[in-house]
Order: structure tokens, then C-alpha cells, then sequence
């Protein structure tokens, strides 16, 4: 990709030397004619190249979901987060019965034990944000009790969310976990050398360390109405669902771009040691830093897979401003040299010598692995004692994962860029 952006630009620039001088000689319209026949060309090989290359992004994340037995992942389809908590509540309908069966499936399978019932959600992260949910509507005036309300879950309005960006830059899922998990690592390799005719070679051993990963814990209580779960519709479902799994995705994105390492949390890649780092910028993006951090990366022969940056809306919001000496816009794909970027305020803003420093990353995401050991576990408990005095529900949920870089090489950032 990044030779057809070149050849393009190298196309423009001849061009615009062309007709810099106004009208054309036969000679120069002919030429006119050639480059722009291959600008065209070039064009619709980016186009496709492009197209290719998100394919490839996104293969290389594997979804969290399926269980490779049709059948028992048809029956998990069928069960939705209200069916789990109803069967946690002691419901015998025939959909709380099949949770509680699928629940002693997955247990049966993943050799671990449940605290509550599991729920295969498909794909998840690690938290949930606590709220109460309620059906019960705020009561008006008496006039106000004779006026019809028509309910538009089809107009829902969905909170503001952080941008989701990790697994679609291609990270490694590994679902199903059980035990702790080391996978080796070649560290240094045996070397060559150059010996005279009946001279012995040197002997050099290889070295060897491990990544490994962890089981990570993350849940929270969240209270539910009993008439919600008792009345729920689809389209109180589908609600629920959507909410728990888009909290928990946020969550484990954040984890993967910024964990601490401590308190529990997974180690992000910002804060993996050896990383490649960029300093000294400053106030203001330029064009150069994506190309020192490219540079980093591809100095530690780590280029190969699926490569992008990420970085917050105040650095999206930079590069949409930079221009060239003609006062024309440069545009992402430009100023990012042709590779993949999103961006998310899950990114941190708050870094480096000053408070309102952003971060920018750009790595071989391939290289980051996502690790799992249990789906969503969910406990009910219809007697804790706040919810039990309003009729509700209270349920935890929890998630058990962990975060790890295979080559910190494999990554650059830059931490102080004030913009």
C-alpha cells in the first residue's frame, strides 16, 4: 500500500507541474492524457488494496464465539441474559431450564466450576458498569396520568460510548483457557561465523523465555427490577444484552491500550517494558512522528502482520488540520502513511511532561494476545438487602482474563505529544 500512495503522489506532482502554466502543447496533452490514465489505474489498486487489507485486520482476531458443536451452539443461541437471570431466581419455564442445562455444559467443558450460571455471550471483555434498571415509569400529575404514552424501542437512544478499536487492528483471541498459560519464546537465536580450512566453529547457545498469561478477574453488581425480568420483552433483551456487552468490550479495550499491570488489572501495551519510545515533540503533530514510530518498529524486524496506530480524537482532530505548503489538507491515509488508524478515548490524553499530553501507539497488533478463561458468570441474589426492600434483583457478573504482548518490539509510542 504504501508504494501505490507513493507512486500516486509522485503522479499528482506531475500533473500539477503540467498545467502549472496554463494551456497545453499537443505534446504535454498527450502526456496529460498517459498520467492521468494511470492515476486512474493506480486509484482503483488502492481501492482494492485497501479492501484486502481490512479483510486481513480483521481475520486475525478471532471472535470469542462458537464452541465448534453446531447443535450445543444453536441451544446457547436460544438463551439471553433474562433467561439466565430468571433461571438464577428459580424459574422452571422451559428457557430457564435450557440456561441452567447449557450452563452445566459449559462447566462440563471448560473443567471449571461456576459460581452462579454461565451465559455464553459470544464475544465479551472484562467489566460491567453498575446501574439499576427499572420499568416503572416516573408518575406525573393526574392530568398528566390521562395522557397515552407510546413506547419506541425502535428509537432507542444508546449512551456515548468509547470507540472499540483493538480487535478490529487484528489482536489474538485464545478462548477456552483453563490453567495458566506459558507459551515459549525464542529470545536470542545461535549466531555464524566465518572459520579458517580445519578450524572449529564456535559453539553459542539459544535463548529461551515465556509469555505468560494469568486468569484476570472483573465483574460488578448490577440491580435489576423484577418486573423486568419477569415481563421482559426482545426488545428489553436485546437492551440488556447490548448494554453488558458493550461496557465489557470498552472495558477490555482500554485494558489492552492502557492496563496498569497492577491492582489486578492486565498489562496494556503502553505500559510494556521495552517498547519502542518517541519523545521530545511537543506541542504539535507532524507528519514525522507516525514515520519514527514506523521506523522503531520496523528496525526490530517486527513489520509483518497486522499493523496501525491508535490514538484519541485530539490527535484525530491534529491530523485533520495538517495541511502542505499549498494550504491543501493532508488527510489521515497521508499523514498516516497508508497504514490503519482509529481512534478511541480509551486512549489517555493526561500523559507525559504535561497534564494534557496524548498518547500515540503503532504496533504489529497480531503480537497482542487476548486470553480467556471463562464466560460471562452470573450470580443472582434476589435477598440482597437493598434490592430485596424494592422487589428487585441484585446480580454479579464476572469475567476472567488476562492481556499479554508477545515482542514488545513489536510496538511504539509516543506519550508527550501536546495538541
Amino acid at each position: 500500500m504504501r508504494e501505490l500512495l507513493e507512486r500516486r503522489a509522485s503522479l499528482v506532482s506531475d500533473l500539477r507541474a503540467l498545467t502549472a502554466n496554463g494551456d497545453l502543447s499537443d505534446e504535454q496533452r498527450g502526456r496529460f492524457d498517459t498520467l492521468k490514465a494511470e492515476a486512474d489505474t493506480l486509484q482503483a489498486k488502492i481501492d482494492r488494496q485497501a479492501v484486502v487489507d481490512d479483510f486481513e485486520r480483521r481475520m486475525q482476531g478471532q471472535p470469542v464465539a462458537g464452541s465448534g458443536d453446531q447443535g450445543f451452539d444453536r441451544q446457547l443461541a436460544e438463551v439471553g441474559i433474562l433467561d439466565v437471570i430468571r433461571a438464577g431466581m428459580g424459574a422452571s419455564d422451559r428457557r430457564a431450564g435450557l440456561a441452567r442445562e447449557n450452563s452445566e455444559e459449559m462447566q462440563r467443558r471448560s473443567g471449571r466450576a461456576a459460581q452462579g450460571i454461565l451465559w455464553h455471550m459470544g464475544a465479551g471483555a472484562a467489566n460491567m458498569e453498575r446501574r439499576v434498571v427499572t420499568t416503572t415509569a416516573p408518575s406525573g400529575a393526574v392530568g398528566g396520568n390521562l395522557v397515552p404514552t407510546d413506547f419506541r424501542p425502535d428509537l432507542f437512544v444508546e449512551r456515548l460510548r468509547n470507540a472499540l478499536v483493538v480487535r478490529s487492528l487484528g489482536a489474538r483471541v485464545l478462548s477456552g483457557l483453563t490453567g495458566n498459560v506459558d507459551i515459549p519464546r525464542l529470545k536470542t537465536s545461535a549466531t555464524t561465523g566465518w572459520v579458517a580450512e580445519n578450524s572449529a566453529l564456535s559453539a553459542v547457545d539459544i535463548g529461551a523465555d515465556k509469555v505468560s498469561l494469568t486468569p484476570k478477574h472483573a465483574g460488578a453488581i448490577v440491580e435489576l427490577s423484577r418486573n423486568m425480568i419477569q415481563q421482559a420483552s426482545p426488545d428489553v433483551e436485546a437492551l440488556v444484552r447490548d448494554d453488558f456487552a458493550k461496557v465489557m468490550a470498552e472495558t477490555l479495550d482500554k485494558a489492552a491500550i492502557f492496563g496498569s499491570g497492577s491492582s489486578n488489572q492486565p498489562r496494556g501495551a503502553l505500559n510494556v517494558s521495552g517498547i519502542g519510545s518517541v519523545t521530545g515533540y511537543g506541542s504539535g503533530l507532524t507528519p514525522f512522528l507516525p514515520l519514527d514510530l514506523i521506523g522503531l518498529v520496523d528496525a526490530a524486524n517486527a513489520s509483518t502482520g497486522s499493523l496501525g496506530f491508535v490514538s484519541n480524537t485530539k490527535v484525530k482532530k491534529a491530523a485533520m488540520k495538517l495541511q502542505d505548503g499549498d494550504g491543501r489538507f493532508l488527510g489521515l491515509d497521508t499523514v498516516f502513511h497508508g497504514h490503519t488508524a482509529r481512534f478511541s478515548n480509551s486512549v489517555p490524553s493526561n500523559l507525559g511532561g504535561s497534564s494534557n499530553a496524548s498518547a500515540v501507539l503503532f504496533g504489529n497488533w497480531s503480537d497482542l494476545l487476548i486470553g480467556f478463561w471463562s464466560e460471562l458468570d452470573i450470580l443472582v441474589n434476589p435477598y440482597e438487602s437493598t434490592a430485596y426492600s424494592k422487589g428487585n434483583v441484585s446480580i454479579r457478573a464476572m469475567m476472567t482474563c488476562d492481556i499479554q504482548v508477545r515482542h514488545p518490539e513489536s510496538f511504539a509510542a509516543c506519550t508527550d505529544l501536546v495538541v
